[in-house]
Protein backbone atom coordinates (compact mmCIF):
# COMPACT_ATOMS: atom_id res chain seq x y z
CA UNK A 1 0.00 0.00 0.00
CA UNK A 2 1.61 3.33 -1.05
CA UNK A 3 2.26 6.11 1.50
CA UNK A 4 1.17 8.81 -1.02
CA UNK A 5 -1.95 10.57 -0.46
CA UNK A 6 -4.08 11.42 -3.57
CA UNK A 7 -5.42 15.00 -4.89
CA UNK A 8 -9.15 13.28 -4.36
CA UNK A 9 -7.95 12.08 -0.38
CA UNK A 10 -6.81 15.68 0.39
CA UNK A 11 -9.71 17.60 -1.38
CA UNK A 12 -12.37 15.39 0.43
CA UNK A 13 -10.55 15.73 3.95
CA UNK A 14 -10.14 19.64 3.80
CA UNK A 15 -13.06 20.25 2.42
CA UNK A 16 -15.01 18.50 5.28
CA UNK A 17 -13.22 20.45 7.59
CA UNK A 18 -14.96 23.12 6.46
CA UNK A 19 -18.21 21.63 8.30
CA UNK A 20 -16.67 23.25 11.57
CA UNK A 21 -17.99 26.52 9.97
CA UNK A 22 -20.56 25.93 7.42
CA UNK A 23 -23.94 27.29 8.64
CA UNK A 24 -22.51 29.23 11.40
CA UNK A 25 -19.79 31.17 9.60
CA UNK A 26 -20.80 32.77 5.74
CA UNK A 27 -18.33 31.22 3.43
CA UNK A 28 -17.08 34.28 2.24
CA UNK A 29 -15.84 34.49 5.58
CA UNK A 30 -15.15 30.88 6.86
CA UNK A 31 -13.03 30.30 3.95
CA UNK A 32 -10.21 32.83 5.02
CA UNK A 33 -9.82 30.50 8.35
CA UNK A 34 -9.74 27.14 6.51
CA UNK A 35 -7.24 28.09 3.81
CA UNK A 36 -4.84 29.66 6.41
CA UNK A 37 -5.58 26.28 8.37
CA UNK A 38 -4.73 24.51 5.67
CA UNK A 39 -1.66 26.66 4.77
CA UNK A 40 -0.42 26.68 8.57
CA UNK A 41 -0.76 22.48 8.64
CA UNK A 42 1.15 22.55 5.08
CA UNK A 43 4.06 24.99 6.35
CA UNK A 44 4.88 22.91 9.44
CA UNK A 45 4.68 19.57 7.66
CA UNK A 46 7.29 20.93 5.47
CA UNK A 47 9.49 21.76 8.15
CA UNK A 48 8.56 18.66 10.03
CA UNK A 49 9.56 16.11 7.24
CA UNK A 50 13.08 17.29 7.44
CA UNK A 51 13.51 17.07 11.79
CA UNK A 52 16.31 14.04 10.58
CA UNK A 53 17.77 16.43 8.44
CA UNK A 54 18.34 19.21 11.35
CA UNK A 55 19.50 15.95 13.89
CA UNK A 56 22.46 15.28 11.72
CA UNK A 57 23.09 19.29 10.89
CA UNK A 58 23.20 20.18 14.79
CA UNK A 59 24.44 16.66 16.07
CA UNK A 60 21.52 15.64 18.25
CA UNK A 61 21.25 19.01 19.78
CA UNK A 62 17.74 18.66 20.60
CA UNK A 63 17.63 22.73 21.83
CA UNK A 64 18.97 23.56 18.58
CA UNK A 65 16.66 21.94 16.54
CA UNK A 66 13.50 22.64 18.34
CA UNK A 67 14.83 26.13 17.91
CA UNK A 68 15.14 25.55 14.44
CA UNK A 69 11.46 23.60 14.28
CA UNK A 70 9.86 26.47 15.86
CA UNK A 71 7.95 26.89 13.05
CA UNK A 72 6.21 23.85 13.42
CA UNK A 73 3.26 25.52 14.50
CA UNK A 74 0.54 23.90 14.02
CA UNK A 75 1.30 20.42 16.02
CA UNK A 76 2.02 23.21 19.23
CA UNK A 77 -1.51 24.53 18.37
CA UNK A 78 -2.90 21.01 18.37
CA UNK A 79 -2.11 19.83 21.63
CA UNK A 80 -3.38 23.30 23.35
CA UNK A 81 -7.00 22.42 21.42
CA UNK A 82 -8.39 22.68 24.71
CA UNK A 83 -6.87 25.76 26.54
CA UNK A 84 -9.74 28.40 27.36
CA UNK A 85 -7.57 30.78 24.59
CA UNK A 86 -6.93 28.38 21.76
CA UNK A 87 -7.69 31.40 19.46
CA UNK A 88 -5.16 33.89 21.04
CA UNK A 89 -2.71 31.31 20.38
CA UNK A 90 -3.33 30.43 17.11
CA UNK A 91 -3.17 34.56 16.16
CA UNK A 92 -0.18 34.21 17.91
CA UNK A 93 1.14 31.32 15.85
CA UNK A 94 0.12 33.24 13.12
CA UNK A 95 2.36 36.69 13.79
CA UNK A 96 5.56 34.70 14.62
CA UNK A 97 5.42 33.06 11.03
CA UNK A 98 5.32 36.14 9.65
CA UNK A 99 7.86 37.50 11.30
CA UNK A 100 10.58 34.67 10.77
CA UNK A 101 8.86 35.54 6.97
CA UNK A 102 9.17 38.50 6.31
CA UNK A 103 9.57 38.84 2.74
CA UNK A 104 7.67 36.67 1.43
CA UNK A 105 4.72 36.75 4.02
CA UNK A 106 4.70 39.93 5.73
CA UNK A 107 0.83 40.93 6.97
CA UNK A 108 -0.63 38.36 5.21
CA UNK A 109 -2.13 37.24 7.97
CA UNK A 110 -3.34 40.43 9.31
CA UNK A 111 -6.93 40.13 8.09
CA UNK A 112 -7.56 37.15 9.79
CA UNK A 113 -8.46 36.49 13.41
CA UNK A 114 -9.11 33.56 15.02
CA UNK A 115 -10.30 35.05 17.98
CA UNK A 116 -13.01 37.12 16.74
CA UNK A 117 -16.15 36.86 18.63
CA UNK A 118 -18.14 38.49 15.86
CA UNK A 119 -17.26 35.77 13.23
CA UNK A 120 -17.29 32.65 15.47
CA UNK A 121 -19.31 33.30 18.17
CA UNK A 122 -18.54 33.61 21.69
CA UNK A 123 -15.79 31.75 24.15
CA UNK A 124 -17.40 28.61 24.30
CA UNK A 125 -18.79 27.89 21.05
CA UNK A 126 -15.70 29.75 19.58
CA UNK A 127 -13.01 27.46 20.84
CA UNK A 128 -14.88 24.04 20.33
CA UNK A 129 -15.11 25.19 16.53
CA UNK A 130 -11.13 25.80 16.85
CA UNK A 131 -10.47 22.52 18.39
CA UNK A 132 -12.55 20.38 16.04
CA UNK A 133 -10.94 22.00 13.33
CA UNK A 134 -7.25 21.30 14.54
CA UNK A 135 -8.22 18.24 15.15
CA UNK A 136 -9.94 17.78 11.46
CA UNK A 137 -6.39 18.92 10.45
CA UNK A 138 -4.62 16.38 12.04
CA UNK A 139 -6.30 13.44 10.23
CA UNK A 140 -4.03 11.23 8.66
CA UNK A 141 -5.38 12.46 5.37
CA UNK A 142 -4.09 15.80 5.71
CA UNK A 143 -0.32 14.77 6.59
CA UNK A 144 1.40 17.07 4.23
CA UNK A 145 4.80 16.37 4.47
CA UNK A 146 6.77 16.31 1.12
CA UNK A 147 7.40 12.97 1.53
CA UNK A 148 3.34 11.98 0.65
CA UNK A 149 2.00 14.77 -1.24
CA UNK A 150 3.74 16.78 -4.10
CA UNK A 151 3.43 20.35 -4.23
CA UNK A 152 1.19 20.19 -7.12
CA UNK A 153 -1.50 18.02 -4.73
CA UNK A 154 -1.14 21.21 -2.56
CA UNK A 155 -1.72 24.18 -4.73
CA UNK A 156 -4.17 22.18 -6.67
CA UNK A 157 -6.62 21.38 -3.54
CA UNK A 158 -6.01 25.06 -2.13
CA UNK A 159 -7.93 25.86 -5.42
CA UNK A 160 -9.97 23.43 -4.91
CA UNK A 161 -11.33 24.77 -2.19
CA UNK A 162 -11.31 28.54 -3.30
CA UNK A 163 -13.72 27.15 -6.39
CA UNK A 164 -16.18 25.31 -3.58
CA UNK A 165 -15.84 27.98 -1.40
CA UNK A 166 -17.52 30.10 -4.69
CA UNK A 167 -19.89 28.19 -5.08
CA UNK A 168 -20.86 28.80 -1.32
CA UNK A 169 -20.34 32.05 -1.61
CA UNK A 170 -22.45 33.00 -4.45
CA UNK A 171 -22.23 36.64 -5.81
CA UNK A 172 -19.50 37.87 -3.31
CA UNK A 173 -17.32 34.78 -4.97
CA UNK A 174 -16.37 37.00 -7.88
CA UNK A 175 -14.21 38.83 -5.34
CA UNK A 176 -11.53 35.90 -5.66
CA UNK A 177 -12.29 33.13 -8.01
CA UNK A 178 -12.51 32.49 -12.04
CA UNK A 179 -14.24 28.92 -13.02
CA UNK A 180 -10.77 27.10 -13.91
CA UNK A 181 -11.89 26.35 -17.56
CA UNK A 182 -12.03 29.87 -18.14
CA UNK A 183 -9.15 30.95 -16.89
CA UNK A 184 -7.12 27.90 -18.88
CA UNK A 185 -8.65 29.42 -21.86
CA UNK A 186 -7.94 33.39 -21.06
CA UNK A 187 -4.07 31.66 -20.36
CA UNK A 188 -4.02 30.08 -23.15
CA UNK A 189 -5.20 32.94 -25.75
CA UNK A 190 -2.48 34.97 -24.34
CA UNK A 191 -0.25 32.62 -24.34
CA UNK A 192 3.16 33.04 -22.23
CA UNK A 193 6.44 32.07 -23.20
CA UNK A 194 9.92 31.95 -21.56
CA UNK A 195 11.32 34.94 -20.11
CA UNK A 196 7.61 36.77 -20.18
CA UNK A 197 6.36 39.39 -17.11
CA UNK A 198 3.04 38.48 -17.05
CA UNK A 199 0.32 41.09 -14.71
CA UNK A 200 -3.64 40.29 -13.50
CA UNK A 201 -4.06 44.16 -12.12
CA UNK A 202 -7.31 42.55 -10.56
CA UNK A 203 -5.63 39.32 -9.72
CA UNK A 204 -8.16 37.93 -6.48
CA UNK A 205 -6.82 34.76 -4.95
CA UNK A 206 -4.36 34.60 -7.91
CA UNK A 207 -5.53 31.43 -9.54
CA UNK A 208 -5.25 32.93 -13.14
CA UNK A 209 -1.75 34.42 -12.61
CA UNK A 210 -1.08 30.60 -11.93
CA UNK A 211 -2.66 29.10 -14.85
CA UNK A 212 -0.51 31.60 -16.94
CA UNK A 213 2.68 31.27 -15.96
CA UNK A 214 1.99 27.09 -16.11
CA UNK A 215 1.32 28.04 -20.03
CA UNK A 216 4.97 29.21 -20.05
CA UNK A 217 6.64 25.44 -19.76
CA UNK A 218 9.36 25.84 -17.81
CA UNK A 219 10.32 28.59 -14.47
CA UNK A 220 11.45 30.96 -16.82
CA UNK A 221 8.54 33.83 -15.89
CA UNK A 222 7.70 36.66 -13.72
CA UNK A 223 4.25 37.09 -11.95
CA UNK A 224 3.05 40.44 -10.70
CA UNK A 225 -0.48 41.14 -9.47
CA UNK A 226 -2.56 44.34 -7.68
CA UNK A 227 -5.65 43.30 -5.47
CA UNK A 228 -7.81 45.25 -4.00
CA UNK A 229 -9.43 43.71 -1.02
CA UNK A 230 -6.62 42.80 2.02
CA UNK A 231 -8.65 39.48 2.62
CA UNK A 232 -8.36 37.89 -1.16
CA UNK A 233 -5.04 39.70 -1.58
CA UNK A 234 -3.64 37.61 1.86
CA UNK A 235 -5.22 34.25 -0.21
CA UNK A 236 -3.25 35.57 -3.00
CA UNK A 237 -0.03 35.78 -1.44
CA UNK A 238 -0.46 32.37 0.27
CA UNK A 239 -1.45 30.52 -3.27
CA UNK A 240 1.69 31.60 -4.65
CA UNK A 241 3.46 29.79 -1.77
CA UNK A 242 1.67 27.14 -2.07
CA UNK A 243 2.63 26.35 -5.48
CA UNK A 244 6.13 27.21 -4.99
CA UNK A 245 5.84 30.95 -6.53
CA UNK A 246 6.29 33.32 -3.53
CA UNK A 247 8.87 35.26 -5.46
CA UNK A 248 5.45 36.48 -7.45
CA UNK A 249 5.09 39.95 -6.34
CA UNK A 250 1.43 40.88 -5.29
CA UNK A 251 0.46 44.17 -4.59
CA UNK A 252 -2.46 45.34 -2.04
CA UNK A 253 -3.84 48.71 -3.93
CA UNK A 254 -6.44 49.61 -5.89
CA UNK A 255 -5.68 49.34 -9.77
CA UNK A 256 -7.84 52.61 -10.72
CA UNK A 257 -6.81 54.93 -8.13
CA UNK A 258 -3.54 53.76 -6.60
CA UNK A 259 -1.53 51.30 -8.32
CA UNK A 260 1.60 49.84 -6.72
CA UNK A 261 3.30 48.22 -9.89
CA UNK A 262 5.44 51.70 -10.98
CA UNK A 263 8.72 52.06 -11.90
CA UNK A 264 9.68 55.74 -10.96
CA UNK A 265 6.86 58.25 -12.58
CA UNK A 266 5.14 55.57 -14.88
CA UNK A 267 3.25 52.09 -14.66
CA UNK A 268 5.83 49.02 -15.37
CA UNK A 269 5.36 47.02 -18.48
CA UNK A 270 4.26 43.59 -19.11
CA UNK A 271 4.76 41.22 -21.91
CA UNK A 272 1.61 39.55 -21.01
CA UNK A 273 -1.72 41.18 -19.42
CA UNK A 274 -4.82 39.08 -18.16
CA UNK A 275 -7.53 39.82 -15.71
CA UNK A 276 -11.09 39.34 -14.90
CA UNK A 277 -11.80 42.50 -13.21
CA UNK A 278 -15.42 43.69 -11.69
CA UNK A 279 -18.06 43.46 -13.98
CA UNK A 280 -19.72 47.12 -14.34
CA UNK A 281 -17.54 48.25 -11.07
CA UNK A 282 -19.46 51.80 -10.09
CA UNK A 283 -17.71 54.56 -8.55
CA UNK A 284 -14.40 53.13 -9.56
CA UNK A 285 -12.84 56.73 -9.57
CA UNK A 286 -14.03 58.02 -12.76
CA UNK A 287 -14.10 61.89 -10.95
CA UNK A 288 -10.26 61.51 -10.84
CA UNK A 289 -9.19 60.15 -14.27
CA UNK A 290 -8.85 63.53 -15.90
CA UNK A 291 -5.80 64.26 -13.19
CA UNK A 292 -4.79 60.97 -13.53
CA UNK A 293 -0.44 60.81 -13.04
CA UNK A 294 0.38 58.22 -15.86
CA UNK A 295 -2.07 59.35 -18.03
CA UNK A 296 -4.24 55.90 -18.76
CA UNK A 297 -7.26 57.81 -20.03
CA UNK A 298 -6.19 59.86 -22.89
CA UNK A 299 -8.43 57.74 -25.17
CA UNK A 300 -11.57 58.79 -23.14
CA UNK A 301 -13.22 58.60 -19.38
CA UNK A 302 -15.58 55.88 -18.97
CA UNK A 303 -19.00 56.34 -17.42
CA UNK A 304 -18.68 56.50 -13.87
CA UNK A 305 -21.48 53.82 -13.16
CA UNK A 306 -19.23 51.57 -14.98
CA UNK A 307 -15.76 50.75 -15.04
CA UNK A 308 -15.37 48.52 -17.31
CA UNK A 309 -13.08 50.15 -19.79
CA UNK A 310 -10.92 51.92 -17.24
CA UNK A 311 -9.72 47.99 -16.76
CA UNK A 312 -9.39 47.46 -20.54
CA UNK A 313 -7.53 51.16 -20.83
CA UNK A 314 -5.05 50.13 -17.94
CA UNK A 315 -4.13 46.68 -18.99
CA UNK A 316 -3.56 47.72 -22.75
CA UNK A 317 -1.79 50.63 -21.06
CA UNK A 318 0.69 48.51 -19.51
CA UNK A 319 1.28 46.12 -22.07
CA UNK A 320 4.62 46.58 -23.79
CA UNK A 321 4.63 48.75 -27.12
CA UNK A 322 4.25 46.58 -29.99
CA UNK A 323 4.87 43.26 -28.54
CA UNK A 324 2.76 42.93 -25.35
CA UNK A 325 -0.32 40.61 -25.15
CA UNK A 326 -3.64 41.22 -23.34
CA UNK A 327 -6.46 39.05 -22.52
CA UNK A 328 -9.40 40.22 -20.43
CA UNK A 329 -12.90 38.58 -19.60
CA UNK A 330 -16.12 41.76 -20.24
CA UNK A 331 -19.92 41.31 -19.55
CA UNK A 332 -21.11 41.81 -23.40
CA UNK A 333 -21.85 45.41 -23.17
CA UNK A 334 -18.70 46.30 -23.47
CA UNK A 335 -19.24 45.03 -27.12
CA UNK A 336 -21.90 47.68 -27.68
CA UNK A 337 -22.23 50.69 -25.21
CA UNK A 338 -22.20 54.08 -26.65
CA UNK A 339 -20.95 57.61 -25.40
CA UNK A 340 -17.76 57.22 -23.79
CA UNK A 341 -17.42 54.04 -23.94
CA UNK A 342 -18.48 53.59 -27.88
CA UNK A 343 -15.65 55.99 -28.37
CA UNK A 344 -12.78 54.35 -26.70
CA UNK A 345 -13.64 51.26 -28.60
CA UNK A 346 -13.41 52.60 -31.75
CA UNK A 347 -10.10 54.51 -30.83
CA UNK A 348 -8.91 50.53 -29.45
CA UNK A 349 -10.02 49.48 -33.00
CA UNK A 350 -8.54 52.20 -34.99
CA UNK A 351 -5.42 51.60 -33.23
CA UNK A 352 -5.30 48.41 -34.51
CA UNK A 353 -4.81 47.01 -31.06
CA UNK A 354 -8.08 44.18 -31.12
CA UNK A 355 -7.16 40.62 -32.06
CA UNK A 356 -10.28 38.52 -31.17
CA UNK A 357 -13.54 38.65 -29.81
CA UNK A 358 -14.62 35.68 -28.05
CA UNK A 359 -18.29 35.12 -27.25
CA UNK A 360 -19.03 32.58 -24.09
CA UNK A 361 -22.13 30.69 -22.84
CA UNK A 362 -23.88 31.52 -20.87
CA UNK A 363 -24.52 30.97 -16.92
CA UNK A 364 -20.89 29.87 -16.61
CA UNK A 365 -19.80 31.84 -13.49
CA UNK A 366 -20.88 31.56 -9.74
CA UNK A 367 -21.26 35.45 -9.56
CA UNK A 368 -23.84 35.78 -12.76
CA UNK A 369 -25.95 34.14 -15.35
CA UNK A 370 -25.38 36.34 -18.10
CA UNK A 371 -22.73 35.69 -21.10
CA UNK A 372 -19.53 36.96 -21.42
CA UNK A 373 -17.11 37.52 -23.87
CA UNK A 374 -13.05 37.56 -23.75
CA UNK A 375 -11.35 40.21 -25.55
CA UNK A 376 -7.65 39.60 -26.86
CA UNK A 377 -5.44 42.74 -27.57
CA UNK A 378 -2.41 42.41 -29.73
CA UNK A 379 0.09 45.78 -29.40
CA UNK A 380 2.68 43.61 -31.89
CA UNK A 381 -0.36 44.71 -34.34
CA UNK A 382 0.51 48.44 -34.10
CA UNK A 383 2.49 50.44 -35.95
CA UNK A 384 5.93 49.33 -35.65
CA UNK A 385 5.18 45.70 -34.43
CA UNK A 386 6.42 42.34 -35.94
CA UNK A 387 2.04 42.22 -37.26
CA UNK A 388 1.38 45.35 -38.11
CA UNK A 389 -0.19 44.40 -41.51
CA UNK A 390 -2.55 41.79 -39.88
CA UNK A 391 -5.86 44.22 -39.84
CA UNK A 392 -8.74 42.16 -39.63
CA UNK A 393 -10.48 41.38 -36.11
CA UNK A 394 -11.50 37.53 -35.45
CA UNK A 395 -15.43 37.12 -33.95
CA UNK A 396 -16.16 33.54 -32.42
CA UNK A 397 -19.51 32.57 -31.09
CA UNK A 398 -18.61 29.57 -28.84
CA UNK A 399 -21.67 30.68 -26.84
CA UNK A 400 -23.35 27.12 -27.79
CA UNK A 401 -20.19 25.46 -26.71
CA UNK A 402 -20.56 23.79 -23.42
CA UNK A 403 -21.81 20.77 -20.99
CA UNK A 404 -25.19 21.45 -18.66
CA UNK A 405 -24.37 20.93 -15.01
CA UNK A 406 -26.67 21.20 -11.73
CA UNK A 407 -26.11 24.76 -11.12
CA UNK A 408 -23.34 26.23 -14.09
CA UNK A 409 -22.83 25.58 -17.50
CA UNK A 410 -18.80 23.76 -17.61
CA UNK A 411 -16.83 24.17 -20.89
CA UNK A 412 -14.49 21.21 -21.12
CA UNK A 413 -11.74 20.42 -23.25
CA UNK A 414 -13.15 19.74 -26.65
CA UNK A 415 -15.04 23.16 -26.25
CA UNK A 416 -11.66 24.87 -25.38
CA UNK A 417 -9.88 23.49 -28.40
CA UNK A 418 -12.19 24.29 -30.66
CA UNK A 419 -11.76 27.74 -29.52
CA UNK A 420 -8.22 27.52 -29.92
CA UNK A 421 -7.85 25.86 -33.00
CA UNK A 422 -9.68 28.46 -34.30
CA UNK A 423 -7.82 31.64 -32.95
CA UNK A 424 -4.66 29.86 -33.69
CA UNK A 425 -5.55 29.37 -37.55
CA UNK A 426 -7.93 32.71 -37.68
CA UNK A 427 -10.01 30.74 -39.39
CA UNK A 428 -13.31 31.08 -40.70
CA UNK A 429 -16.38 28.67 -39.90
CA UNK A 430 -19.90 28.95 -41.18
CA UNK A 431 -22.09 29.78 -37.68
CA UNK A 432 -18.56 30.16 -35.69
CA UNK A 433 -16.20 32.26 -36.55
CA UNK A 434 -15.71 35.22 -39.19
CA UNK A 435 -12.80 37.36 -40.05
CA UNK A 436 -14.36 40.88 -39.67
CA UNK A 437 -12.48 43.74 -42.15
CA UNK A 438 -12.22 47.37 -40.53
CA UNK A 439 -14.28 48.31 -43.32
CA UNK A 440 -16.75 45.92 -41.43
CA UNK A 441 -16.50 46.87 -38.38
CA UNK A 442 -16.15 50.61 -39.48
CA UNK A 443 -19.51 50.14 -41.36
CA UNK A 444 -21.02 48.70 -38.15
CA UNK A 445 -20.07 51.70 -36.42
CA UNK A 446 -17.45 49.95 -34.33
CA UNK A 447 -20.03 47.86 -32.57
CA UNK A 448 -18.74 44.74 -31.65
CA UNK A 449 -21.92 42.71 -30.67
CA UNK A 450 -20.80 39.12 -32.05
CA UNK A 451 -24.25 38.37 -34.24
CA UNK A 452 -23.25 40.91 -36.37
CA UNK A 453 -20.59 39.27 -37.49
CA UNK A 454 -21.73 35.61 -36.96
CA UNK A 455 -24.58 34.36 -38.38
CA UNK A 456 -25.99 31.90 -36.25
CA UNK A 457 -29.72 32.00 -37.54
CA UNK A 458 -31.01 28.54 -38.27
CA UNK A 459 -33.92 28.67 -40.75
CA UNK A 460 -36.71 26.85 -39.29
CA UNK A 461 -38.22 23.55 -41.42
CA UNK A 462 -40.99 25.17 -43.90
CA UNK A 463 -44.34 23.69 -43.41
CA UNK A 464 -46.60 22.10 -46.37
CA UNK A 465 -49.60 23.89 -44.88
CA UNK A 466 -51.84 21.93 -47.69
CA UNK A 467 -50.17 18.39 -46.67
CA UNK A 468 -50.38 19.49 -42.17
CA UNK A 469 -54.47 20.64 -43.83
CA UNK A 470 -54.77 16.66 -44.87
CA UNK A 471 -53.34 15.06 -41.91
CA UNK A 472 -55.78 16.87 -39.69
CA UNK A 473 -58.78 16.60 -42.19
CA UNK A 474 -57.89 12.48 -41.56
CA UNK A 475 -57.15 12.87 -38.35
CA UNK A 476 -60.72 14.57 -37.66
CA UNK A 477 -62.14 11.56 -39.72
CA UNK A 478 -60.55 8.75 -37.80
CA UNK A 479 -61.60 10.49 -34.52
CA UNK A 480 -65.25 10.88 -35.87
CA UNK A 481 -65.10 7.18 -36.66
CA UNK A 482 -63.77 6.38 -32.84
CA UNK A 483 -66.28 8.72 -31.36
CA UNK A 484 -69.16 6.38 -33.41
CA UNK A 485 -67.78 2.62 -32.54
CA UNK A 486 -67.81 3.81 -28.71
CA UNK A 487 -71.38 5.24 -28.80
CA UNK A 488 -72.64 1.94 -30.34
CA UNK A 489 -70.39 -0.23 -27.44
CA UNK A 490 -71.98 2.31 -24.60
CA UNK A 491 -75.07 1.51 -26.27
CA UNK A 492 -74.89 -2.09 -25.81
CA UNK A 493 -74.30 -1.94 -22.83
CA UNK A 494 -77.44 -0.02 -21.79
CA UNK A 495 -75.35 3.30 -20.74
CA UNK A 496 -76.93 6.50 -22.31
CA UNK A 497 -74.36 8.99 -22.53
Amino acid sequence: MTDQLTQQQVNQTAWSACDTFRGVVDAGQYKDYILVMLFLKYISDHWNDHVETYRKQYGGDEARIRRRLERERFYDLHEQRNEANIGERINIALEKIEDSNRAKLEGVFRNIDFNSEANLGRVKDRNRRLKNMLEDFAKPALDLRPSRVTEDIIGECYIYLISRFASDAGKKAGEFYTPAAVSRLLAKLAAPKPGDTICDPACGSGSLLIRAAEEVGSDNFALYGQEVNGATWALARMNMFLHAKDAARIEWCDTMNSPALVEGDHLMKFDVVVANPPFSLDKWGAEDAPADPFKRFWRGIPPKSRGDYGFITHMVEIAKRQSGRVAVIVPHGVLFQGGAEGRIRQALIEENLLDAVVGLPANLFTTTGIPVAILVFDRSREQGGPNETRRDVLFIDAAKEFTPGKTQNVMIDAHIGKILDTYANRAEIDKYAHLASPDEIAANDFNLNIPRYVDTFEPEEEIDVAALQKDIDRIEGELAEVRGRMAGYLKELGIVV
